[in-house]
């Protein structure tokens, strides 16, 4: 795998804009949800900067006189006790841009894309996922090849200089397409070894849990599971897919724990770990789990649901899991405020009475840190997993009858 990108204890700036597509209250929330990714990385937060623009400039993101901003910054904090190691910016950057960024500011630069990368690097346990984040780095990497090699080019007239600089970077852009080639020959070959694994688990019925990152997947699932699967207050705490037996009520069946999904979520990472997402695939039930204490949920509900159409290709039965009651608050509207309810206004009930009440059985509110609720979650997932199980084992109906 390439090497991690360290920017642990680092000092970092984060950096966003403004357009028309994006409305300032958007583009805050993207900061911070980077900022929350940088702290998971390792880097600490020290200022954000937002600017507003038609477009993000072509060559270096920002405009001319908030990078020179930046840079200022940069240079004024230098003698402090924070000085600034990184700046990370919340869209994918060009090779271009990155690259009159690092010239004008003269420090590390990374954007959204690269610290993802980094984090899913330092998360990956199994060499499955190793191979998956390694891909994925190469195929991010390898049309920024150029830019790595400025120290090579010629800067003044001198006679051969460049040759050596494009000849090298050949050579590298050749080591890296066979690295990827071979990458992509073993993630088939481990493909096929998954595939006999899945295969050799029988007619049992699968549960996968999905949702955005850090939703508390990996809480739900060792509430379900008695086991004890990793659970962090960190993005991608869980990376590798783990599946377990679980049993309620003498019924057994398979539930898997997956990968969070994200708002921005690098193309080359969704290409690599589409095999990671077979057990979605190929799962008789989904459990969607929705952060309903976050103030932007409906959003991330979205994020994962158009994720999840472009994976399965088909509606599946799914349970939709509002988790964090716990933790969820709400701002009571004045009684003299006319204007419009908004969604930071709207009570625990309130919010019952909207589109949530059209899902009927399919929706529930539950806290898996409190363990609220989650006995009539189990009798939900007992009642789905029997029908599937009745309809695949017919002569099991009669023993499901005896039993209860």
């Amino acid at each position: 795998m390439i090497e991690n990108t360290e920017i642990y204890c680092e000092n970092a700036l984060l950096v966003g804009l403004i357009t028309p597509q994006q409305k300032e209250s958007k583009a805050r929330e993207y900061l911070d949800e980077l900022a929350f990714l940088a702290d998971t990385a390792g880097a600490k937060v020290q200022k954000q900067f937002l600017q507003r623009l038609p477009a993000p400039n072509s060559r270096t993101f920002v405009g001319e006189g908030k990078l020179a901003e930046i840079a200022d910054y940069i240079e004024l904090q230098k003698e402090s006790d924070y000085p600034i190691g990184i700046v990370i910016f919340d869209d994918e950057l060009s090779p271009l841009q990155l690259r009159n960024i690092e010239n004008e500011l003269k420090i590390k630069v990374l954007d959204r894309t690269n610290l993802i990368l980094d984090i899913f690097a330092k998360r990956a346990q199994t060499a499955y996922a190793k191979t998956q984040v390694e891909l994925a780095q190469y195929q991010y990497l390898l049309p920024r090849l150029a830019g790595m090699w400025t120290h090579l080019e010629r800067q003044r007239g001198g006679i051969g200089m460049r040759g050596p600089g494009e000849t090298q970077i050949e050579v590298d852009r050749r080591i890296i397409l066979n690295r990827i080639s071979l990458l992509k020959k073993q993630l088939l070959s481990i493909d096929r070894q998954m595939t006999t694994q899945r295969q050799n688990r029988g007619k049992m019925v699968r549960v996968a849990l999905v949702g955005y990152t850090n939703v508390g997947k990996s809480t739900m699932m060792n509430l379900l599971s008695k086991s004890d699967v990793f659970a962090e207050n960190k993005l991608f705490a869980t990376l590798d897919t783990t599946v377990r037996k679980v049993i309620i009520d003498n019924l057994p069946f398979l539930m898997s724990d997956t990968v969070g999904f994200i708002r921005k979520l690098p193309t080359t990472l969704i290409e690599s770990f589409k095999s990671t997402l077979d057990e979605v695939r190929e799962a008789d039930i989904l459990v969607h789990i929705v952060d309903i204490s976050h103030p932007n949920f409906e959003e991330q509900y979205e994020v994962v649901n158009k994720t999840l159409l472009e994976v399965c290709k088909e509606k599946k039965q799914t349970i939709i899991v509002f988790n964090k009651i716990d933790a969820f608050t709400y701002t009571p509207q004045d009684e003299d405020d006319l204007s419009e309810k908004k969604r930071e206004n709207y009570s625990l009930d309130e919010l019952r009475q909207t589109w949530m009440s059209r899902m009927g059985d399919d929706c529930i509110f539950v806290s898996a840190s409190a363990r609220t609720n989650i006995e009539e979650l189990k009798h939900i997932l007992y009642e789905r997993v029997k029908a599937i199980h009745i309809q695949r084992f017919p002569y099991n109906d009669f023993l499901f009858q005896h039993y209860e």
